[in-house]
C-alpha cells in the first residue's frame, strides 16, 4: 500500500462511522505556546478544553505536523534513528463527548488488522498502570492474548499541561523482527524493533494543577497514528526512509553526492536530513514561514542551513536545496495541492537562502578550522591532561556569529562530529556584551524596522512591480507589520504589508505612491500609500478591514486604476512641460524638481527671471501641440550607456544602475524616468497652466493640470464667467465691454466723492480754526478716510493765525490715520509733533528731513486720545 492509498484508505474507514473528514491545518497553528503544529489534536485543543463547541462530535484528520523547535524538537535525532522526522502527517480520528473506549479500540484493531492486513501476532498492545477499562476491552472485546498487553506509566499518560483535560494513553505497537533488536514486547524490548504504530488518548480527567483530576462529563477520544510508521511495516522496508515518500527525494539525495545510499552510515545521515529537511522546508513555506532570525522562521533558517552544510561537507559545490524541494512537490503534490501551486515560489526562496548560506559557510568554516586545529581528544588513560583542549573559546564562535553570520548551532554540530565542544557561558557573554553595545548605541544606529526590512530584501529578493496591469490576483504576503496609529488616524489598525510581486507603485521621482486594496480569504488592507522600504523593496501601509491578510496566504492586489491612469497623464505631462519649457525659454532649463499627483503636478526649474505672460502662453501652446500630434510614448530598459548616447535627460530624484529605463514621450523629449505613462501623447489630454512662482534665486514653479482637471477647471471657469455676466446683465462675451463699463462709473463717482469730502472738509476747516488753542489744532474726525483727512489738515492749516494741525481718524478699513501739518515758515516741526504719538497708537512714519507735513499710520485706534494728548503738549510746549 502507498502513501495515497493509506490516506484515502484511512479516511474512507472512519467517515463510514460518522466521522467529518477534516482537510489538514495549517503548519503555523493558533495556539501561541506551538511554534508549530506537533500532533493532530492540536487544531482541536479549543474543543478538548471546553472553550469552543465543536461543530461535529467525531472528526477524521491526516495533519501535517513539525516537530523541530521548543519542546518537541527531534531535530538533532533526524537521520540517525528510523522513527524520527521534523515533518510527518499524523493521521487521526477524533471523538468530542461522543463515543470512548469501547468504539476506539475494537475499531482501532479493525482497521489495523482487517483494512492494513497486519498480521495479528506481530502486534503488541500497551495501557497505563491505572487503565484497567482498556486491558479489559483489549483482551475480552477485541482478543488480544494478555501476555501480549504490557502496562506504562508515564509513556502511557497525557496531558494538555498541569491544568486541563489528560487521561491514560493506550498505543499498538509492530514486531519487526529479532534482527532489530531484542524481543520482550515495546515496554522491555528494542526501541527499532517494536514501532509504534497508533496512539489512543483518553481524554477523561480534568487536573486543577494540584494533582486532583475530576472526572470529565464528556470524555473524548485523541488517537495518532504516523503515516510514515504505518507505510514502513506496510511496504516491508526496514525503516520508514525506504518508504515510497522518501525514495524519490534519496534517489535524488544520490545524484546529488554521487554516491551509493546504504554504503557508508555517515553519507546515509546526510542523505536523510537532505530527504526529510527538503520536505520540511517546502511544507513550511507552502504554509507561509519564511527563512528570518526569529521564532519559526529562524527554525526553518537553522533547518535549511543543516541540509546545505551535510551536502557541503560531502563536497557537493552546486546548489541542492531547490532540486530537493522539487521532487517534494513531485511525490506530495497530489494531496498536498498547495505545494504544486507554490512550486516556484519555494524553489526560489530556498534557493536565495542557500546561496547566502553558502558563502556564510566558506568563511565561517575557514575560520573554524584554524581555531580547532590544536584541539582534539586527550589520551584518557592520562589523568593529567587538560579537558580544556576539547573546548572551543566562546568568543571564536562569537566572532564567528557576528560578523560572519556563522550560526553558533551550526558551530556546535560541526565541534561534536570532531568530538569537540563549545564554551557556551564564554558565547552568551559576548553576545550580552554586544547587547549592552546595542542598547548604548541604538539611538544612532539602525532601527530595528531596518533590521526587517533588510531581512525581507535579503530573503525573497526585490519586488516584482508589475507595471502595466492594474491588479496582481496572485500575489503572496511576505510580511505584516503592525504600526502605531494616532487617535484621528483610519478607522481600521495601520500595518505595512509585504507581498512578494505588486501593481503598487512606490513613491518616487516625484510621482506618488498608489492606493488601492490587497484582498484575501479573509479580510483585506485598504492600501493608503506605497512606499520604499528599502531600495526596490515595496512596503504597502493600509487600514486592516475584516481580518486582513496573513503571511504566506495568496491574495489580490489590486490599484485605484482610475487615480493611477491621472498620475499617467500627469507624469507624461510634465515629460511634455519640461521639453516645452526647453525650447521657449533655452536648454539652461533643468528640472529642479517635481510632484506628480492625481489632480495637479507641479514643476520646479532654474531659471534667471520671471516668466512672462506671453512666454507661459507660449510654453503651453507649444506642449499642447506637440500633446495634439498623439506622438507614442516608448517606455523601455536599456543600458546606461545607451540611455546616454541617444540624449536621455536624467530627471531629478531617480538613482540610476547600469540598467536604466527611458521614456520617450512623442518626438522629442528623451528623459530617464521610472514612474508610469500613457501609451500615447494624446492620452493627457489637454495641458494648462495654472502658476508660475519663484521659489528661490534663479528657481522658478510651474502647477498645472491635464485630462479631466483641465475639463473641471474650463467648466469652473465658465461657471464664473456666466455667473459675472449675470450679475453685470450682459451676454458673456460683452463682459469685458460691461466691466469697463462699471470701472468707468466707479471711478467717475469715487471723483464726485472725493469732490464733496473736499467741499465739506473746506466748510469744516472753518470750524476747527476757530477753536484752534494758541494757533494750534488738535481733534479726532471719527473715520475720515485718509486722504480727506490729509486734505483737511492742509485747508485748517491755511487759515490765518494757525501755527500747527494734528488730527485723527479710525478710517473704516482699519487701522489709525495721523497728519499734522505746520506752518512752513514757523518753528514747529510736523515729524516732531507726531514721533511719540505715532508710537502710541502701534505706528510710525517714515518722512525724510523735516516736511511741513507729514503723514503716519498705526494698529491700535484705543491709543488716539493718548497720542492726541502727546501732539498737543509737543506743539504747545507742555
Amino acid at each position: 500500500m502507498r502513501a495515497g492509498e493509506l490516506r484515502e484508505a484511512f479516511n474512507s474507514f472512519w467517515a463510514e462511522r460518522g466521522h467529518e473528514v477534516r482537510a489538514s491545518a495549517s503548519l503555523i497553528p493558533h495556539e501561541p505556546s506551538l511554534l508549530f503544529t506537533v500532533a493532530g489534536m492540536v487544531p482541536f485543543m479549543p474543543y478538548f478544553l471546553g472553550e469552543e463547541v465543536p461543530p461535529t462530535r467525531r472528526m477524521v484528520t491526516i495533519q501535517k505536523c513539525v516537530r523541530a523547535g521548543g519542546k518537541h524538537n527531534d531535530l538533532d535525532d533526524i537521520g540517525r534513528t528510523n522513527r524520527h522526522f521534523t515533518f510527518f502527517e499524523m493521521m487521526g480520528n477524533f471523538s468530542f463527548g461522543d463515543y470512548f473506549k469501547a468504539e476506539a479500540i475494537p475499531w482501532a484493531w479493525e482497521f489495523v488488522t482487517e483494512v492494513l492486513g497486519l498480521e495479528r501476532d506481530k502486534l503488541w498492545v500497551t495501557v497505563h498502570v491505572s487503565d484497567d477499562e482498556a486491558a479489559e476491552i483489549w483482551q475480552t472485546s477485541v482478543g488480544v492474548p494478555p501476555e501480549r498487553i504490557q502496562r506504562l506509566d508515564k509513556d502511557n499518560w497525557w496531558a494538555a499541561g498541569d491544568v486541563g483535560p489528560c487521561g491514560p494513553c493506550s498505543e499498538i505497537f509492530y514486531d519487526l523482527g529479532p534482527e532489530l533488536g531484542d524481543g520482550g514486547g515495546p515496554a522491555h524490548g528494542g526501541e527499532d524493533r517494536f514501532v509504534e504504530i497508533w496512539n489512543l488518548v483518553f481524554m477523561q480527567f480534568a487536573a486543577d494543577g494540584t494533582g486532583e483530576m475530576t472526572p470529565l462529563e464528556a470524555p473524548g477520544i485523541d488517537t495518532g497514528a504516523g503515516l510514515e510508521r504505518i507505510l514502513a511495516v506496510l511496504q516491508g522496508v526496514p525503516a520508514a526512509w525506504d518508504i515510497d515518500l522518501f525514495a524519490p527525494l534519496l534517489a535524488e539525495a544520490e545524484r546529488i553526492c554521487g554516491k551509493t545510499y546504504g554504503t557508508d552510515p555517515e553519507t546515509d545521515v546526510s542523505m536523510r536530513i537532505f530527504a526529510d529537511h527538503a520536505r520540511t522546508t517546502a511544507m513550511l513555506i507552502s504554509d507561509g514561514v519564511f527563512p528570518s532570525n526569529e521564532d519559526r522562521g529562524y527554525v526553518l533558517r537553522r533547518i535549511i542551513r543543516r541540509a546545505v552544510r551535510h551536502a557541503w561537507v560531502l563536497g557537493v559545490t552546486d546548489v541542492v536545496m531547490p532540486r530537493l524541494v522539487e521532487i517534494v512537490v513531485d511525490v506530495m503534490g497530489d494531496h498536498y495541492t498547495d505545494l504544486v501551486k507554490n512550486r516556484q515560489f519555494i524553489a526560489d526562496v530556498v534557493a536565495r537562502e542557500e546561496e547566502r548560506f553558502r558563502t556564510t559557510l566558506a568563511a565561517g568554516q575557514k575560520i573554524l578550522d584554524e581555531a580547532t586545529a590544536d584541539l582534539g581528544p586527550t589520551d584518557p588513560d592520562d589523568e593529567s591532561a587538560d579537558s580544556s583542549n576539547m573546548v572551543l573559546d566562546g568568543e571564536v564562535a562569537f566572532l564567528l556569529h557576528d560578523t560572519h553570520g556563522f550560526p553558533v548551532e551550526v558551530t556546535e554540530e560541526i565541534l561534536t562530529e570532531r568530538g569537540l565542544s563549545l564554551d557556551r557561558n564564554g558565547f552568551e557573554a559576548a553576545m550580552e556584551r554586544q547587547r549592552e553595545r546595542a542598547r548604548a548605541g541604538r539611538a544612532g544606529g539602525p532601527t530595528f524596522a531596518d533590521e526587517r526590512y533588510r531581512e525581507i530584501l535579503a530573503q525573497f529578493g526585490p519586488t516584482d512591480f508589475v507595471r502595466d496591469a492594474p491588479t496582481v490576483a496572485d500575489a503572496r504576503v511576505l510580511a505584516v507589520f503592525d504600526l502605531p496609529q494616532d487617535d484621528d488616524g483610519p478607522g481600521g489598525d495601520l500595518v505595512e504589508v509585504f507581498l512578494d510581486r505588486t501593481p503598487f507603485y512606490a513613491e518616487s521621482g516625484g510621482q506618488i505612491g498608489d492606493i488601492g486594496t490587497i484582498t484575501g480569504p479573509d479580510g483585506s488592507i485598504e492600501v493608503l500609500d506605497c512606499t520604499y522600504a528599502l531600495a526596490d523593496l515595496h512596503r504597502h501601509v493600509g487600514s486592516v478591514v475584516g481580518d486582513g491578510v496573513e503571511v504566506g496566504s495568496l491574495v489580490s492586489a489590486e490599484i485605484d486604476d482610475g487615480r493611477r491612469a491621472a498620475i499617467r497623464r500627469n507624469h507624461t505631462g510634465t515629460h511634455v512641460l519640461h521639453w516645452a519649457l526647453r525650447e521657449v525659454l533655452g536648454d539652461h532649463v533643468k528640472q529642479a524638481g517635481s510632484l506628480v499627483a492625481p489632480d495637479r503636478l507641479r514643476f520646479d526649474f532654474s531659471h534667471y527671471e520671471g516668466v512672462s505672460r506671453d512666454h507661459l502662453r507660449e510654453i503651453e501652446r507649444v506642449a499642447n501641440a506637440e500633446i495634439i500630434a498623439n506622438g507614442r510614448c516608448r517606455h523601455y530598459e536599456t543600458s546606461m550607456s545607451h540611455a546616454q548616447a541617444i540624449g536621455a535627460i536624467a530627471f531629478f530624484g531617480d538613482k540610476y544602475g547600469d540598467v536604466v529605463r527611458v521614456l520617450e514621450a512623442g518626438e522629442h523629449s528623451v528623459e530617464l524616468c521610472g514612474g508610469t505613462h500613457v501609451a500615447a501623447l494624446g492620452d493627457i489630454g489637454h495641458l494648462r497652466i495654472v502658476s508660475e512662482a519663484s521659489i528661490g534665486s534663479n528657481m522658478r514653479r510651474i502647477e498645472a493640470v491635464t485630462g479631466l482637471a483641465t475639463v473641471d477647471r474650463l467648466a469652473d471657469a465658465e461657471d464664473t464667467l456666466d455667473s459675472l455676466a449675470e450679475m453685470l446683465n450682459a451676454q458673456p462675451d460683452e463682459l469685458a465691454a460691461a466691466v469697463q463699463r462699471r470701472l468707468d462709473e466707479t471711478r467717475e463717482l469715487r471723483r464726485q466723492v472725493r469732490d464733496l469730502q473736499r467741499s465739506m472738509a473746506a466748510s469744516r476747516a472753518d470750524e476747527l480754526a476757530a477753536g484752534a488753542d494758541s494757533g494750534v489744532v488738535v481733534a479726532d474726525l471719527g473715520d475720515l478716510e485718509r486722504d480727506s483727512l490729509r486734505d483737511l489738515a492742509v485747508s485748517v492749516r491755511d487759515r490765518d493765525g494757525i501755527r500747527a494741525v494734528v488730527l485723527a481718524s479710525a478710517p473704516a478699513a482699519g487701522g489709525v490715520a495721523l497728519v499734522a501739518a505746520v506752518d512752513p515758515d514757523g518753528s514747529l516741526s510736523a515729524g516732531d509733533l507726531l514721533r511719540d504719538a505715532a508710537r502710541t497708537v502701534g505706528g510710525g512714519f517714515g518722512a525724510k528731513g523735516d516736511p511741513p507735513l507729514v503723514v503716519a499710520g498705526g494698529r491700535n485706534p484705543d491709543g488716539i486720545g493718548d497720542a492726541l494728548a502727546q501732539a498737543r503738549a509737543a506743539a504747545l510746549g507742555e
